[in-house]
């Protein structure tokens, strides 16, 4: 099969690839062809803020899409455009919304997992990883959506070929840019959110606002690249935009406008001067018809509420009666019942295999981790300063009575405080979490490859943070000198900060925005330090806190473990009293004027033994903790 040069033929190689070529491989789709798009009754109903009563902010919204075409969707600020957009993309409407719709393609109802394969959405927000480059960005989305599809050599000319036609060549190594680092312009984000939809080759494309940040020509050229790529390869475009040029306006095809949740046109492009026109609304000559049709609907402004208000359901009636209007809806449902060509799609929904996304992911979050010092940076240099000045204040602790108390405090400080400052975490597991929501919308992943690489790319850093602050803690503060101990020390160091981040991962799913994942988290810790068995202990906790927190306190479980790694195995001396000897613990040493560590362990509550069983232990809590956030980001859909 001969190949078209251009990224125009890589967009259509889907299409052009043999059935047969492809045998049994359910993540292909069949050879067919888009050609249509339509919806009938879109009508989306949402409590009232205030009155709770059922409020409309869609009613009854129809219209229709051929293949190759583009339509704009417009209206004033509020009209129901995203909500829309939303609904047609089979996405969630809005909070606790009750959807009624028809959507078809080629005049049948497809299947969301269906829709999903053959559409792609680009939202209002760019939800890029900041510490990629535009052109690992475009790579990267090209692995997760093409890999077995085409080969490593096409991905990377379709890379190519999208940098060169959104403009983007000479910032294809720049950094998209971080809360640290500044990377490219809001403009370009914008140009390299839309390209990185389209290097897969959709038959449907869906964007919200995709002009937003740039500016006229910028907005011209972006839509005119799409505008070409729809026609030639017969794509489905549907975007809702605000305000554009006249030039960028007439790059579409149709217009559907919203005012109030409802239509007051739904037509071609070249026809709406035409149709206001004949309804009484003339249009002046030498207008820009999109900012004639924003005006008109919008009456935010409108110093007589009930006049304006009067206007926008002449508008609405005038567009219900008008015979496009009833001519659209004849046209929709002799589709929707014709023997149009069939949708045929693979017999089951197509998913990435876990290892290969898995490896994708891990792969785009170790470049991530490395040179986005939010990631791990930062908390490796905050645990470095917290060790250093750890052992500086418990300096060189000698194994007397009067020090084993201060052992006790820094075991408990360290680890306590390791978990606590894990969430600085949080701002980088959002942004992860936000692109991973965008791409699983898209289909390209699961939550079960994004918590495997999210996990697995955290322990080797978190076992070098682990690793090198005991060694300023453990060696400085002189706890038990044995090698043995020491690596038993860094285990449940390592355990803990695995521990801490898998509840800030935990956290964030449940509550996925900066301050509410943080708060939680604070509060989770200190609930954790409270119930660890050593503010109070175990027997004498209260029923409800050691019934409920204690037995999934995994910082209990590290201090418990610490405090045996020193006390079990060590003894000390007692102090000088005006009787001569003078131990605190009544021990079997005390006639050799020695305390036994393992009196020590008594009055905690804790004996010797058991580390494996508590290590076992410390690790279920950690996969129970991973295997709640991946709950809480199937449940938050």
């Amino acid at each position: 099969m001969s190949r078209k040069s251009g990224i125009t033929s890589e967009l259509i190689t889907l299409n052009e690839v043999d059935v047969e070529q492809r045998g049994h491989d359910n993540s292909y789709l069949e050879n067919q062809i888009v050609q249509s798009l339509s919806w009938k009754d879109v009508t989306v109903v949402v409590p009232d803020r205030e009155t709770k009563h059922p409020k409309e902010i869609l009613s009854a919204i129809n219209g229709e899409v051929a293949a190759g075409e583009m339509m704009a969707i417009m209206g004033p600020s509020g009209c129901g455009k995203t909500t829309l957009l939303n609904v047609l993309a089979q996405r969630e409407a809005s909070a606790k919304a009750k959807v009624s719709s028809t959507i078809c393609i080629n005049g049948q109802t497809p299947s969301e997992s269906a829709f999903r394969r053959l559409s792609s959405y680009v939202e209002a927000g760019d939800a890029l990883i900041g510490s990629l480059t535009v052109k690992e960005t475009l790579s990267f989305a090209a692995k997760l959506s093409l890999s077995g599809v085409v080969t490593a050599t096409e991905r990377i000319r379709r890379v190519d070929e999208l940098l060169q036609s959104f403009g983007l060549t000479n910032q294809a190594s720049t950094l998209i840019g971080t809360l640290i680092r500044k990377g490219i312009s809001t403009g370009q984000k914008r140009r390299l959110s839309v390209a990185a939809q389209l290097i897969s080759a959709p038959k449907i494309l869906f964007l919200d606002e995709p002009t937003s940040g740039l500016d006229s020509a910028a907005s011209y050229k972006v839509m005119s690249y799409v505008r070409n790529v729809a026609k030639k390869n017969k794509l489905i475009v549907i975007a809702s935009i605000h305000q554009p040029a006249t030039k960028t306006f007439e790059l579409f095809d149709k217009l559907l406008l919203l005012s109030g949740g409802k239509t007051c046109y739904s037509g071609s492009i070249s026809g709406v001067k035409r149709y206001f026109d004949s309804i009484g609304f003339e249009m002046p000559l030498q207008t820009n018809p999109a900012d004639f049709v924003l005006d008109l609907t919008n009456i935010d402004f409108e110093s007589d509420g009930d006049v304006a208000q009067g206007k926008i359901s002449q508008l609405q009636e005038a567009w219900t009666s008008s015979p496009e209007a009833v001519d659209e809806k004849s046209r929709i449902a002799t589709k929707a019942t014709s023997t149009s060509e069939p949708l045929i799609l693979a017999s089951e929904p197509m998913h990435r295999r876990y290892m290969t996304a898995s490896l994708i992911l891990l792969h785009r979050s170790f470049i991530k981790s490395y040179r986005d010092i939010v990631v791990y940076g930062i908390r490796f240099a905050m645990y470095l300063g917290l060790a250093i000045m750890m052992g500086t204040v418990w300096l060189r602790l000698l194994p007397i009575q009067s020090n084993m108390q201060p052992l006790v405090n820094c075991i408990l400080f360290g680890s306590c405080f390791m978990s606590f400052m894990a969430v600085v975490y949080v701002p980088a597991f959002l942004e992860d979490r936000t692109v991973y929501i965008k791409d699983r919308a898209n289909g390209l992943y699961g939550s079960t490859a994004f918590m495997i690489s999210n996990f697995l790319i955290g322990l080797p850093y978190l076992f070098i943070i682990a690793f090198v602050s005991s060694t300023f803690v453990y060696w400085m503060t002189n706890f038990r000198p044995d090698g043995q101990a020491f690596l038993i020390w860094v285990m449940w160091m390592y355990l803990n900060l695995v521990a801490a981040e898998s509840l800030v991962v935990l956290m964030s799913c449940l509550f996925p925005n900066f301050v509410g994942a943080l708060a939680l988290t604070a509060m989770a810790n200190g609930i954790w330090m409270s119930c660890n068995g050593f503010m109070v202990q175990l027997p004498a906790l209260n029923p409800f806190y050691r019934n409920v927190f204690s037995y999934i306190d995994y910082q209990a479980y590290v201090f418990s473990g610490l405090v045996v790694n020193e006390f079990g195995y060590r003894v000390y001396k007692c102090g000088e009293g005006p009787d001569g000897c003078w131990c605190s613990w009544d021990t079997a040493l005390k006639d050799q004027c020695m305390i036994d560590g393992v009196g020590v362990l008594e009055q905690y509550g804790y004996q010797l033994g058991g580390t494996s069983k508590n290590v076992g232990i410390t690790l279920g809590i950690i996969f129970g903790m991973r295997l709640m956030g991946w709950a809480a980001m199937q449940w938050r859909k």
